[in-house]
């Protein structure tokens, strides 16, 4: 009986501290920017896998206070032109890039590859930089969008060449379209990741060096 007591307080301060980290820490953006478009892939089957994600127990963009006050602002200046942004995905739990790690290493499961990853042989996801074991998202500083209506050339998680940002496999008018939205990023203090046009990292972030792993949910 001792040893279950212990075992329950040391998941309850350990539950208790990832709520409280979400909380003094997190934003949900869902509620703080609703005229955002959220469109939460990890939650859902509607991803590279095929199967809702370990760790999304809610479709919510979950980010860094810094980050979610830069992105309200970079919403708010594309209102003004009439556009809007649409949300991929946001804080990623580490229990999350591990459930992607697992997935890469069963070479047999390729059910989403025709939409995914037609090019690219499963087994080269690692080699090629598509998958790894940390993710600038479980910093809670990166996002995944794109600018609602616009095309880009190649959806979002297209583990292709033609995703890298400044691919010369698009037409002129999506990389245009890439364009608006990184000078709209930057100017509002994010980066963009090269190998991926809808992939943002707020330049100066609070949690540089810490990977998060509480749940997505309210």
């Amino acid at each position: 009986m001792k040893l279950l007591l212990t075992i329950f307080m040391t998941f309850s301060l350990f539950a208790n501290e990832h709520d409280a980290t979400r909380t003094t820490y997190f934003t949900n953006l869902n509620q703080a920017a609703p005229t955002i478009i959220f469109d939460m892939r990890y939650a859902t089957s509607e991803n590279f896998i095929g199967a809702p994600i370990d760790g999304y127990e809610e479709p919510l963009c979950l980010l860094t206070k810094q980050s979610a006050h830069a992105l309200i602002n970079v919403q708010k200046a594309l209102q003004k032109e009439g556009l809007t942004l649409k949300v991929f995905d946001c804080y990623r739990p580490q229990r999350a890039v591990d459930h992607f790690v697992r997935w890469a290493k069963e070479l047999d499961d390729t059910k989403m590859k025709a939409r995914y990853y037609p090019h690219v042989q499963k087994k080269y996801l690692f080699r090629d930089g598509y998958i790894a074991a940390k993710s600038g998202h479980s910093r809670g500083s990166t996002v995944d969008l794109t600018i609602d209506g616009l095309d880009m050339g190649s959806p979002f998680d297209f583990f292709d060449p033609r995703s890298h940002t400044m691919s010369n496999k698009v037409t002129k008018k999506q990389h245009q379209n890439r364009m608006v939205l990184k000078r709209v990023m930057e100017k509002y203090g994010f980066k963009n990741y090269a190998e991926e046009w809808w992939h943002y990292s707020l330049k100066n972030e609070p949690f540089p060096n810490t990977y998060f792993d509480f749940l997505i949910k309210l």
